[in-house]
């Protein structure tokens, strides 16, 4: 099939999309336990461990949400995903990113990412796309607090922003005989006094006032909700489905920034262009 010719102006930025096969769109979540993906046209197509197999046994190549082996998260997209995409696509990839990991992750992420022979490359930080997949009103001061498998997050989203993240290396597969319930709870009740302390205006008491934006596996856990509840006096809103809201979160965005010409960059070489749906906090 041959592609309508590309349209002058605003119109060619504002056509329907995927206007082909070749303009694909990914939207990706790979967490320290699962990884999500979420394809253009078909929904989110896998949630599976995020773990490889190079021949010496299963390795783990996003670890405490940081990744730790670039080479190990491509082999594993190229399993995942090299046999769904259309021959010589060359889609355009949201990756989620935890917003304190800095540069270099966002690096081995889009690094990662080259396998699948993107046109262009965003990042998006989890609280945000959380906050997307969940139809929150940014406009207004957010806290969003993301219980995951091995990171805890809270973060204060101000006009969709990241104004403030503290993260605590805890989730839900630390629950057994080390680790408690209560202090999963402890770890959040001290990263949002933390934001709190630090916030010399009101935006984050009226964060809270509005109800603590809740994701992750953790949201799920009725021994972690009604303690947050019972500790931090103020009201929970859970995500609907918490666990994949980050990947759903990315898929909307990705949606929204196909219109936007930044991310239309390409040269006559094919080269990929990369550019953040967000800023990201320098890690402290």
């Amino acid at each position: 099939m041959t592609a309508p010719p590309d349209l002058p102006g605003d119109a060619a930025r504002h056509r329907p999309w995927p206007l082909c096969r070749r303009c694909c769109g990914i939207a990706l979540d790979m967490g320290s336990a699962r990884t999500r993906v979420w394809i253009a046209g078909k929904g989110t197509v896998v949630d599976v461990p995020t773990v490889t197999f190079p021949g010496t046994g299963a390795i783990h190549p996003v670890q405490r949400g940081t990744i730790v082996d670039a080479p190990g998260c491509a082999r594993m997209l190229q399993r995942l995903l090299g046999h769904r995409l259309p021959r010589f696509t060359r889609p355009m990839v949201i990756v989620t990113t935890s917003v304190l990991d800095g540069v270099a992750h966002r690096t081995r992420a889009r690094d990662a990412v080259e396998v699948l022979r993107p046109r262009s490359v965003l990042t998006v930080p989890s609280a945000r796309s959380i906050a997307l997949a969940a139809d929150a009103d940014m406009s207004r001061p957010l806290v969003v607090v993301d219980i995951g498998a091995h990171l805890t997050e809270a973060v204060l989203l101000c006009d969709g922003a990241v104004t403030d993240a503290h993260r605590t290396a805890v989730g839900t597969s630390d629950l057994g005989e080390t680790t408690t319930p209560e202090q999963i709870v402890e770890a959040v009740v001290a990263m949002l006094t933390a934001i709190r302390r630090h916030d010399r205006t009101s935006r984050t008491a009226g964060a809270l006032r509005r109800g603590i934006l809740l994701a992750g596996g953790g949201a799920l856990r009725p021994e972690i909700t009604y303690a947050l509840t019972a500790r931090l006096k103020a009201p929970l809103r859970m995500v609907p489905a918490p666990h994949t809201a980050a990947v759903r979160g990315a898929a909307r965005l990705l949606q929204a920034a196909h219109t936007h010409p930044e991310v239309r960059l390409t040269d006559p070489r094919g080269r990929t262009h990369t550019a953040r749906a967000d800023a990201h906090p320098a890690p402290p």
